[in-house]
């Protein structure tokens, strides 16, 4: 399967946020990626829902939602009503997991996991069969446009061996850092999901960035 590009609307103008999805509805793009913060798990806030609920009315790709907020479960049916396609809860805000990622499935959305940089892999070994997406922080999450680590690659090795060794079908995403120099080492590291946001709004012609990082690997 070609790897699918998810423009982050964390790093658009948000004084011209209608005219970026468009550009984003127009171009290559596969999803659209919406970061929620809560500014209690992560020190930041960003989309709240009445924003969510106008960005989907406009945006003609899925919505990768990633949920960066402490009980993400009290909010898991509204962000179902807000048309999100693949709902991402953190590993480390959730107790019951299993019990979180089902309840995702069970309304009807993809369900992900997301892994900050300092968890690893192996936490997933006894869920990652239930999982559609697993999302690797490439950064520290709770801002946009800091430096990529380089632990990355290993992580995204790691957790493509435990995928194909449990039989899963779940697809590694990556966000964080994430440009036109590392996204084919991200890609042959096992990475099917590729996040960025600053590489792509920070660029003088998105859309043909969005391009370029499809071709990458082709």
């Amino acid at each position: 399967m070609p790897h699918l590009i998810a423009p982050s609307l964390l790093s658009a103008d948000f004084t011209r946020l209608g005219d970026d999805i468009e550009m984003v509805n127009r171009s290559e793009a596969d999803w659209f990626h919406v970061d929620v913060m809560d500014g209690v798990f992560v020190p930041n806030i960003s989309f709240g829902m009445p924003v969510i609920k106008a960005i989907g009315k406009v945006a003609k790709k899925p919505l990768d939602v990633h949920l960066m907020i402490v009980q993400p479960e009290r909010y898991f049916e509204t962000f179902r009503d807000l048309g999100t396609y693949c709902l991402s809860i953190h590993y480390e805000a959730v107790t019951h997991l299993h019990r979180a990622v089902h309840q995702i499935r069970e309304l009807g959305m993809k369900a992900g996991v997301v892994l900050n940089p300092h968890t690893p892999v192996h936490v997933l070994e006894d869920i990652i069969t239930d999982v559609d997406l697993v999302l690797l922080m490439s950064v520290n999450p709770g801002f946009g446009g800091q430096k990529f680590i380089e632990g990355a690659y290993g992580k995204i090795e790691k957790l493509k061996k435990l995928v194909v060794s449990a039989g899963s079908s779940a697809l590694i995403e990556v966000d964080g850092g994430v440009d036109l120099n590392n996204a084919g080492k991200l890609l042959a590291a096992g990475a099917d999901v590729l996040v960025a946001g600053n590489t792509v709004f920070g660029s003088s012609v998105p859309a043909h960035t969005i391009s370029q990082l499809k071709m990458v690997g082709q």
